[in-house]
């Protein structure tokens, strides 16, 4: 028996901010970073919970690739604030930061009144907004752990476009690719059908025809709207099929290198994608998967004759694409040192299948089939 559910309530558009006038007099922990405070950004939220008398505390502590210490800090303090209502302002490090310190705060409090969970995004990438999953870095293991529980869940998010228009190209590129990465990945997983497929393939579309036009404009406020969508669709998407081991190899070298998540994603997908698809061989075992990438294909105009050459094509659609983005394509080229990273091979392959977002990858990796990987992608 398949399912499918969307948990999360989304308001979109220009004036979706005012939801939160709905929290007369209540109590909101705002979770966020210092750049947000810094930039003045953070008044567009506090501004609103002023306006019905809102009592708020804003948490700012939150870093890239947050700890398990920065969350720890957070539940004490929302216990010292005694919170009614949370709310996320940030990429995905803030959202999963929050999704985690509320869901620690609840099994410490252990209160039958359901917290409200609001989060809105300042990237167009994560989806994390609508997902029940948290990446949290275990700083002293250099690892990242995947939390994945319905109680992460937001109950509402907030999509306002306006929080991205000032977003650098750089950061537009790496989290527009992390968005195609969680499409490309839900639509091949072993968990996909005809309800996360219709959200995935509209994302891979969107991303095609609208990434490129925020790099280049950040103030194009219609491409920006089309790629906040497409970042919470693909969210959507992932959080019922889940993803695979190109997000297990991303979090593994995030991890060990503190290269960006969405550049991680970015470096490895066309490699991932020839591999799942074994075009190289073109195993029987692994067409269906093939006609998937295919189908993609032509989704984004690049159709062929063959199963194997739309496959091919996708690659090298994606392939194009960073090269407009101006994401390098190796990780040699991002500064990794060479004799460390292939004295690590046999741990980072490991890890990155022990990953839980692995386990729904189509193709079952083995530690041979992921070094190999790695190689490739390193040089």
């Amino acid at each position: 028996m398949g399912n499918f559910k969307i948990g999360t309530e989304v308001h979109f558009g220009d004036d979706s901010l005012k939801r939160l006038n709905d929290f007369k007099d209540e109590k909101v922990f705002v979770v966020t970073d210092l750049f947000m405070v810094k930039s003045g950004t953070i008044n567009r939220v506090t501004d609103e919970l002023k306006k019905v008398n809102s009592r708020y505390m804003v948490y700012s502590d939150i870093v890239p690739d947050p700890s398990t210490d920065i969350v720890a800090k957070g539940v004490e303090a929302m216990m010292q604030f005694d919170a009614d209502v949370i709310v996320a302002l940030g990429g995905g490090s803030a959202i999963d930061s929050a999704k985690a310190i509320k869901y620690f705060f609840a099994k410490i409090k252990k209160e039958d009144k359901k917290m409200r969970f609001i989060a809105i995004p300042t990237t167009s990438g994560t989806g994390s907004e609508v997902t029940g999953f948290s990446v949290i870095t275990d700083k002293k293991n250099n690892v990242k752990s995947t939390l994945i529980d319905n109680e992460l869940l937001p109950d509402e998010a907030i999509l306002d476009a306006n929080f991205v228009k000032t977003v650098p190209n750089f950061v537009t590129a790496d989290t527009g690719m992390d968005v195609l990465t969680h499409a490309i990945e839900a639509y091949v997983s072993v968990n996909a059908n005809d309800f996360t497929d219709a959200f995935a393939e509209k994302v891979v579309k969107l991303v095609f025809d609208n990434l490129l036009k925020a790099y280049r404009n950040g103030d194009d406020l219609e491409a920006r709207k089309k790629m906040h969508n497409a970042s919470c669709m693909a969210g959507m998407a992932f959080n019922n099929a889940a993803l695979g081991l190109n997000h297990g190899m991303a979090h593994t070298i995030g991890a060990k290198y503190h290269i960006s998540h969405g550049r991680s994603n970015a470096i490895i997908l066309p490699y991932v994608i020839e591999y799942n698809a074994d075009i190289r061989e073109f195993n029987s075992e692994h067409m269906e998967t093939a006609q998937r990438y295919a189908y993609l294909a032509g989704i984004i105009g690049v159709p062929s004759a063959s199963v194997r050459q739309a496959v091919r094509n996708l690659i090298e659609s994606i392939k194009d694409l960073l090269r407009d983005l101006n994401i390098p394509d190796s990780l040699k080229q991002l500064g990794v040192p060479e004799k460390e990273f292939n004295d690590n091979l046999d741990e980072l392959a490991k890890t990155a299948i022990a990953d839980r977002t692995t386990g729904t990858n189509p193709r079952k990796p083995q530690v041979e089939d992921v070094k190999k990987l790695f190689k490739d992608i390193y040089s």
